[in-house]
C-alpha cells in the first residue's frame, strides 16, 4: 500500500481527503503544521483517526516561521502589490518543506494537501515539494474528485461516519497565523460590497472603541525587531503583542483586490497589526541609516522578493541571492523607532541609530548651517549638462 502524507487542517476539505484517498488505496497520515492559527487540535487529531488516518504528526513551527520566514521578509520590506503582508503566503514553503521532511521520516512516497485548483496555495505546496524532492507523488483530491459542492462532501463524510464540525457554518474562508489573517468568500465576492464586520477576526469591534492614542517605542539590532519600550522580548511574544495592540486600534486592516498567480483577481480581507506596525518601522528606520542608492535599489529588490514568496518561490536560487544581498543592507540597521497608534492608523514620530546618516548642521536652515550654498550652482550646471540645449 503506497503512502501519502496529507497536509491536514482539520476541516471539511482534508477530513473528507483523508478518506477518499484510503478507498483508493492510500495508508494516510495526516501532517499538521502549527504556525500561530490559535485553534485546538485535540478535535482534529481525533478527527482525522476516526476518517481513516493511520497516524497524526503534528509540528509546532511558530518559532521556525518567525525567525527563518517572517524576520527575512520583514527585512526584505516584502510587500505584494503594495499592500499584502504575505502571511499566508509565507507560511507555506515552511508547511510544505516540513511535509517534504515528515514524508522521508515515515518513508512516505507522496503527498497531499487540500487546495483548490484556482487558488495560489496549490502552487505554493507544489513547487516547493519539487524543489526539496522532484520524486515525491503530489496528490490533490479538491482538485479531482467528484464532489461539485459543500453538501455532497458533507453527505459524503455522514455516509461514511466521518466526523466533521458543520454547526458553526462560516461564509468565509478564513486563513490566520501569528504574522496575519487572510478572509475570502461569502459577500466579499462582489469587490463592490463593503465588508461586514464579521468578516475581521483580529480587528472586530475597533470601529467602537475610542482609545486615547499611544507610542510604541520598537527597537531594532541588525533589522531584527528585538525589544518594545526598552525591554528586551523573544520574538513570538513580540509579535504577540503587538498583534493585540495593534488589533484594538484596527491597524492593519486591508480590503484588497489583488491579482492571483493563477490569473485570476480575487478579493481578500486582511488583518496584519504586526506585520504593518514593524514592516513601517523597519523601512524608516532604514531611510534613516541607508544611503540614497542603496535605499533606492533595494526599493526594486522589496517587489521582486515579494513576488518570489507571493508565487511560491521560496526555495530558489534567486531568493537566496537576495538574502545574501539584503543581509549586507541591514548590519547597520539598528536603532530604536517610536510608532504613534490612532484608530486605523499607524506613524512613526521619531527614530535614532548609532548608525544615523541625518546630519543637522546640513539639514537646518538656523544658525548652525554648515551647508555651503554656493557650491549648489555650480552641481546643477553639471547634472544639466546633458541637457542643456
Amino acid at each position: 500500500m503506497k503512502k501519502v502524507v496529507l497536509a491536514y487542517s482539520g476541516g471539511l476539505d482534508t477530513s473528507v481527503a483523508i478518506h477518499w484517498l484510503k478507498a483508493r488505496g492510500y495508508e494516510v497520515i495526516a501532517y499538521m503544521a502549527d504556525v500561530g492559527q490559535e485553534k485546538t487540535t485535540h478535535a482534529a487529531i481525533e478527527r482525522a483517526k476516526k476518517a481513516g488516518a493511520s497516524k497524526v504528526v503534528v509540528k509546532d513551527l511558530k518559532k521556525k516561521f518567525v525567525t527563518d520566514y517572517i524576520w527575512p521578509a520583514l527585512k526584505a520590506g516584502a510587500i505584494y502589490e503594495g499592500r499584502y503582508t504575505l502571511a499566508t503566503a509565507l507560511s507555506r514553503p515552511l508547511i510544505a518543506a516540513e511535509q517534504v521532511a515528515v514524508a522521508h521520516a515515515e518513508r512516505a512516497t507522496a503527498v497531499g494537501h487540500g487546495c483548490t485548483g484556482k487558488g495560489n496555495d496549490q502552487v505554493r505546496f507544489e513547487v516547493t515539494t519539487q524543489a526539496l524532492d522532484g520524486t515525491l507523488e503530489i496528490l490533490a483530491p479538491v482538485r479531482e474528485w467528484e464532489f461539485k459542492s459543500r453538501e455532497e462532501e458533507i453527505a459524503y463524510a455522514h455516509k461514511h461516519g466521518i466526523p466533521i464540525d458543520v454547526t458553526k457554518k462560516s461564509p468565509f474562508s478564513i486563513d490566520k497565523n501569528i504574522w496575519g489573517v487572510s478572509v475570502e468568500a461569502g459577500v466579499l465576492e462582489d469587490p463592490n460590497v463593503e465588508p461586514p464586520a464579521e468578516s475581521f477576526q483580529w480587528t472586530q469591534g475597533a470601529e467602537k472603541r475610542n482609545l486615547r492614542e499611544k507610542t510604541v517605542e520598537i527597537q531594532f539590532e541588525g533589522g531584527v525587531p528585538v525589544g518594545l519600550g526598552g525591554r528586551k522580548i523573544e520574538p513570538l511574544k513580540l509579535i504577540a503583542e503587538l498583534n493585540d495592540l495593534g488589533a484594538r486600534y484596527g491597524i492593519g486592516r486591508m480590503d484588497m483586490i489583488e491579482n492571483r498567480l493563477v490569473g485570476i483577481k480575487s478579493r481578500e480581507t486582511y488583518e496584519a497589526p504586526a506585520a504593518t506596525i514593524l514592516l513601517q518601522a523597519h523601512k524608516d528606520l532604514e531611510s534613516l541609516v541607508l544611503d540614497r542608492e542603496l535605499l533606492h535599489y533595494k526599493e526594486g529588490i522589496s517587489l521582486k522578493y515579494a513576488e518570489l514568496v507571493y508565487y511560491g518561490l521560496w526555495f530558489t536560487p534567486l531568493r537566496q541571492a537576495l538574502d545574501a544581498f539584503i543581509e549586507t543592507t541591514q548590519k547597520k540597521v539598528t536603532g530604536t523607532v517610536r510608532v504613534k497608534l490612532r484608530k486605523y492608523s499607524s506613524h512613526v514620530v521619531g527614530r535614532k541609530s548609532p548608525y544615523s546618516l541625518y546630519k543637522e548642521s546640513l539639514a537646518t536652515y538656523s544658525e548652525k548651517d554648515k551647508f555651503d550654498q554656493k557650491l549648489a550652482k555650480g552641481f546643477i550646471d553639471l547634472w544639466a549638462l546633458p541637457y542643456k540645449k
